[in-house]
C-alpha cells in the first residue's frame, strides 16, 4: 500500500474545499435567479391587476352610460306616446266635429272639404319646407367639399382660413334667420288652430240653435227668420274663413320669397364677394415678397384697384338687394 504525504493530503483537501465552495456559489446564484424571477412575476401580476382594475372601471363607466341612454330612451318613448295620444284625441275630436257638421247641413260638409283642402295645402307646404331644408343640407355638403379643397391648397392656407371663418359666421346668421322663420310659421299654425277652435264653437252654437228650433215648432215663421239670420252669419263666417286662408297663403308666399331671397343672398356673398377678396389677399401676399420690381408693384396695385372697384359694385348691389328684401317685408 502506497502512503500519501502530508502535502498530497493538503492538496486533496484544498480541491475538496474548492469544489464545495463552487457548489455553494452555484446554489447561491440559482437562488438569486429564482428570486429575481419571482420578483419579475410579481411585477407582471401587479401590472395585470392594474390593467384589470382599469378595464373594470371602463366597463362600469360604459354600463353607467348605457343606463343613462336607456333612461333617455324611456323618457323619449313616453313623450312620443303622450304626443300620439294627444294626436289621437285631436283626430277623434275632428272626426266627431266633421260628423256633426255633415249631419247638420250640406254647407257644413263644404266647410269640412275646405278644411281638408287647407290641410293638404299645409302638408304640401311642409313638404316644400323639407325640400328647402334638404337643399340647404346639400349646400352645406358643397361647402364642406370646398373646405377640403382649401385644405389641399397649402399655399393659400391663410386665405382659406379667413374665408372659412367668414362662411361660418354667415351660416350662423342664416341659422338664426331660419329659427326666426320657424317661429313665425309656428305662430301662424297657432293662429290656424285658433280659427279651427272658433269654427268648432260656432258649430256647437249652431247645434244648440237647431235644438231650440225643434222645440219651437209653433214659432215656425220666427224660426225661419232666425235661420235666415243664421245663414247670413254663416256666410259672414265663410267670408272670414276665406279671408283668413288668403292671408295665410300670402304669408306662406312671402315666407317662400324670403327664403329664396336668403338663398340668393348666400349665393351672392359666397361667390361674388369671395373673388375680389381672394384677389386682394393673394396680391397682398405677393406684395409681402421682397423680390418685387416697381413695375410688378404697379401691376399689383392696379389689380387691387380693379378688385376694390368690383367689391364696391357688389356691395352696392348687395345693399340694394337687402333694401328690396326689407321693403317686401314691410309691404
Amino acid at each position: 500500500m502506497v502512503k500519501r504525504t502530508n502535502k498530497e493530503d493538503s492538496e486533496i483537501q484544498n480541491i475538496l474545499f474548492v469544489s464545495q465552495n463552487s457548489e455553494k456559489l452555484n446554489k447561491t446564484t440559482a437562488l438569486l435567479l429564482a428570486n429575481e424571477k419571482l420578483a419579475f412575476q410579481t411585477q407582471e401580476k401587479d401590472k395585470r391587476a392594474a390593467e384589470l382594475i382599469l378595464v373594470n372601471l371602463e366597463m362600469a363607466f360604459q354600463d353607467l352610460e348605457k343606463q343613462k341612454r336607456a333612461a333617455e330612451l324611456v323618457i323619449v318613448e313616453k313623450e312620443l306616446a303622450f304626443q300620439n295620444k294627444e294626436k289621437q284625441k285631436r283626430a277623434s275630436e275632428l272626426l266627431i266635429a266633421n260628423k256633426e257638421l255633415a249631419f247638420q247641413n250640406l254647407e257644413k260638409e263644404k266647410r269640412a272639404t275646405e278644411l281638408i283642402i287647407a290641410n293638404k295645402n299645409l302638408v304640401f307646404q311642409n313638404q316644400e319646407k323639407e325640400k328647402r331644408a334638404a337643399e340647404l343640407i346639400l349646400a352645406n355638403k358643397n361647402l364642406v367639399f370646398q373646405n377640403k379643397e382649401k385644405e389641399k391648397r397649402a399655399a393659400e392656407l391663410i386665405i382659406a382660413n379667413k374665408e372659412l371663418a367668414f362662411q361660418n359666421q354667415e351660416k350662423e346668421k342664416r341659422a338664426a334667420e331660419l329659427i326666426i322663420a320657424n317661429k313665425e310659421l309656428a305662430f301662424q299654425n297657432k293662429e290656424k288652430e285658433k280659427r279651427a277652435a272658433e269654427l268648432i264653437i260656432a258649430n256647437k252654437e249652431l247645434a244648440f240653435q237647431n235644438k231650440e228650433k225643434e222645440k219651437r215648432a209653433r214659432e215656425l215663421i220666427i224660426a225661419n227668420k232666425n235661420l235666415e239670420n243664421q245663414n247670413e252669419e254663416k256666410e259672414k263666417r265663410a267670408i272670414q274663413l276665406l279671408n283668413a286662408i288668403s292671408e295665410l297663403n300670402s304669408a306662406e308666399e312671402y315666407q317662400k320669397e324670403y327664403i329664396i331671397g336668403l338663398e340668393k343672398l348666400m349665393f351672392m356673398t359666397s361667390h361674388k364677394l369671395r373673388q375680389p377678396v381672394t384677389n386682394i389677399l393673394g396680391i397682398s401676399f405677393l406684395l409681402d415678397q421682397s423680390s418685387n420690381s416697381k413695375q410688378e408693384i404697379k401691376d399689383y396695385l392696379e389689380y387691387i384697384k380693379q378688385s376694390a372697384i368690383t367689391l364696391d359694385t357688389f356691395t352696392t348691389e348687395l345693399t340694394f338687394f337687402i333694401h328690396t328684401l326689407k321693403q317686401k317685408e314691410k309691404n
